[in-house]
């Protein structure tokens, strides 16, 4: 069975920092296409960054742009996402995808493989 469990998430005050990891397990080769993505209370998924398996080729939603990196670590299977600056709009949950396709697409329904979500709140 494929499990993405995230961890990392918590509160911070705005301007403060997180870094949030993905662990993949049972699947048997690196994933092609991981990526993060967030739901806000009310508001639909959003997707915040995408890496592909090189790591070569990275996404980043227009207002997460300079704030967050998105890296990855294939000898371990997990994913990672260094949030900076972070802002009380960043406040979401924040969910882990991952697919064995390349990344053709960047929306939730896309990925066959999803995470429970780990809570991010920004406080002002």
């Amino acid at each position: 069975e494929v499990r993405l469990v995230e961890s990392g998430g918590g509160s911070v005050q705005s301007g403060g920092s997180l870094r949030l990891s993905c662990a993949a397990s049972g699947y048997k080769d690196s994933f092609y296409c991981m990526g993060w993505f967030r739901q806000a209370p009310g508001k639909e998924f959003e997707g915040v960054a995408r890496i592909s398996r090189d790591g070569r080729t990275t996404y980043y939603e227009d207002a997460v742009k300079g704030r967050l990196t998105i890296s990855r670590d294939n000898f371990e299977n997990t994913v990672y996402v260094q949030m900076n600056s972070l802002k009380p709009e960043d406040t979401a949950m924040y969910y882990c995808a991952a697919d064995p396709r390349p990344c053709y697409l960047f929306d939730y329904s896309y990925f066959n493989y999803r995470g429970q979500g780990t809570q991010v709140t920004v406080t002002s």
